[in-house]
């Protein structure tokens, strides 16, 4: 493993966006960047599609063998307010990264003009404004009748300062080779864009941050039903939905599985932290499951990159 830098300077963003708005919620995600480089952050990660919402409840119109176009038309909105990267609305975000020289993290829905295919994608944007682009493997559930799975690049990382850093999306952390996928690129800050306030997923986390010996950031998302916008054609179900759609629960947890910061629910909130980055090596002393506690002849993972 290459030197790290000793500390790295984080802020996770537990945030609502402007819900079917990308403009509304690429300018709130700006000054969210500018608030968190006041406070010298050079990290700051979002939540899973941040831009322009992850629509909890709705279902389009879809079922089995079956579809209305009332939910066509909310379709049809929730795609114009996609994001082709690259496009205006990444151009805005990696002039905020660039202006606050910090690396940024963030979630979005992904429209690709030349399919009209949506994808749910996890951008990493560096402080010289780069983009490396992260789409997830395999939509959840119903998830799959809105985005598409991934076709190609599947585990981009980024070099960073502080090791290398990835993203896997929400319940891909689910999916074991996936991790490994990542770990065998020498993780040390993994990045959990998620919408993902059940409780247990609080154990998944800390285990995985012991699996990979690297520093886990949860970063989840807050929002409430009051916050969709009136006129959706699908009253009934966002009706049904609680007052609070999803509670949060963003964290950081440490490579022994500790909770760096704890949870943070039912509220917005920026959470700051100085992250020690030699424990990532020093954890691996006992275990480093992609070297000295690997059995290659024995298990062996074939990744298919392109």
């Amino acid at each position: 493993m290459k030197d790290l830098k000793n500390t790295c300077r984080i802020a996770v963003v537990q945030a609502a966006p402007v819900m079917f708005d990308k403009a509304a919620s690429t300018e709130k995600a700006v000054s969210l960047i500018q608030e968190a480089a006041k406070e010298k952050a050079e990290l700051i990660v979002f939540p899973e599609l941040f831009i322009p919402c992850y629509p909890v409840g709705m279902t389009f119109g879809f079922s089995v063998g079956k579809r209305n176009e009332a939910g066509r038309k909310d379709w049809k909105r929730y795609y114009d307010n996609s994001v082709v990267v690259p496009g205006p609305e990444t151009d805005l975000l990696a002039k905020a990264a660039k202006e606050a020289n910090a690396w940024v993290s963030i979630g979005v829905s992904e429209r690709v003009e030349e399919t009209a295919t949506l994808y749910n994608t996890n951008l990493f944007f560096s402080p010289e404004g780069e983009i490396i682009v992260h789409k997830k493997l395999k939509p959840t559930g119903s998830e799959r009748v809105v985005w598409g799975d991934a076709q190609k690049d599947y585990f981009p990382v980024a070099e960073t300062p502080w090791g290398v850093m990835g993203s896997l999306i929400c319940w891909e952390s689910y999916m074991p080779l996936a991790r490994v996928a990542l770990y065998d690129k020498g993780l040390t800050l993994y990045i959990s864009p998620n919408t993902n306030d059940n409780p247990e997923w609080q154990a998944t986390i800390q285990h995985i941050a012991i699996e990979g010996h690297c520093y886990f950031i949860n970063c989840d998302m807050y929002f409430t039903k009051e916050m969709y916008p009136d006129d959706l054609h699908c009253p009934d179900e966002i009706a049904k939905l609680n007052d609070i759609v999803c509670r949060g629960g963003s964290c950081i947890i440490d490579p022994y599985g500790h909770y760096e910061t704890e949870p943070v629910w039912d509220k917005e909130a920026i959470i700051y932290a100085d992250l020690d980055m030699q424990k990532v090596p020093a954890s691996r002393m006992e275990f480093d499951g992609s070297g000295h506690y690997a059995r290659p002849d024995v298990l062996e993972l074939i990744v298919h990159e392109k």
